[in-house]
């Protein structure tokens, strides 16, 4: 089929597009590389079912495609809260365009939504038929108001109009082609070790996080995209629950690192647990994290070992 990956040269966009190309789709990457990097692509540009275009998702574009998957929004705290107002016109104008482009082709179109959707949440671990705990006025709000309204998009064009739709909440998720800049705890917490420096906790450490594998993720976002029938929400993470601090520790034993734990004041509205329950993608798309921490976490080390060295 014909796929069109948005957000294509970041980090899951273009293991997605991997994944697509090995399948032998005709693959479109749609990327303005303000947080994507060519080098995530590379591999992949002369390969005859490949194509990238440079393009931003705010402004409009004619493809005829019969998939789309909508990942285009810079998804890091330091990337969104540099201009938020632009955050928030790429996941709303980007999802009316993509709608507008799916609706036009008859594709059919998954929006990769969040976890952050949820905000701090109140009930944990976090079920789909939570409506969450948003502050809609703090900086955080500009990514997940962002999301939250891609998502109603999402819902009223395809009771509107019929636009055949999927939704994904995709919890944290790590692997090789992090951003090293995006100040993310992985890849944060990894590059400190690996560069002896002192690895940096926000408040106790005693918040808690679910990390996923990114190969593992793109298996449930296909499996999502070819589900008949099930349109969504459905959360895409791992349920292994770990404090920060226990991860620090983790990655300082994992990488031989003799860095010492700082702690600094916690940043506003970080949620103080995020932990998917995935009964629903279990049950619906047969699907669950096979990769586990430890192993996922030597295959992140090794990649930044290798660009930091």
């Amino acid at each position: 089929m014909r796929m069109l990956v948005t957000g294509g040269a970041g980090f899951i966009g273009s293991h997605l597009c991997e994944r697509l190309v090995d399948e032998g789709h005709d693959v479109i990457c749609l990327d303005n590389f303000f947080t994507g990097n060519k080098r995530n692509i590379a591999h992949l540009l002369d390969k005859h079912n490949f194509e990238l275009i440079r393009h931003d998702v705010t402004e409009p574009i004619l493809l005829e495609v019969d998939r789309i998957y909508n990942l285009a929004c810079p998804a890091s705290p330091i990337h969104y809260q540099y201009n938020p107002v632009k955050t928030t016109k790429t996941s709303v104008m980007g999802a009316i365009n993509m709608l507008g482009m799916a609706k036009r082709v008859r594709a059919r179109i998954l929006q990769a939504s969040t976890s952050e959707v949820y905000g701090d949440p109140q009930v944990h671990p976090q079920p789909e038929s939570y409506l969450g705990n948003v502050n809609t006025l703090g900086p955080r709000s500009c990514y997940d108001e962002g999301k939250r309204v891609a998502e109603t998009l999402m819902m009223d064009y395809h009771r509107q109009n019929n636009v055949d739709i999927r939704i994904i909440r995709i919890f944290n998720t790590y692997g090789p082609k992090m951003a090293e800049n995006d100040g993310r705890v992985v890849s944060n917490f990894i590059l400190q070790a690996l560069k002896g420096e002192d690895i940096t906790v926000y408040g106790e450490g005693e918040q808690t996080r679910s990390f996923c594998f990114v190969s593992d993720l793109v298996e449930g976002m296909v499996r999502m995209m070819e589900c008949p029938g099930f349109i969504g929400p459905v959360n895409l993470g791992n349920p292994c629950e770990t404090t920060i601090l226990e991860f620090a520790r983790k990655i300082i034993a994992l990488t031989g690192s003799k860095s010492s734990i700082v702690y600094r004041p916690l940043p506003a509205d970080d949620p103080k647990q995020r932990q998917p329950d995935i009964s629903l993608a279990k049950e619906m798309l047969g699907w669950e994290p096979k990769v586990s921490v430890d192993e996922g976490l030597k295959l992140a080390i090794d990649y930044f070992r290798s660009i930091v060295t």
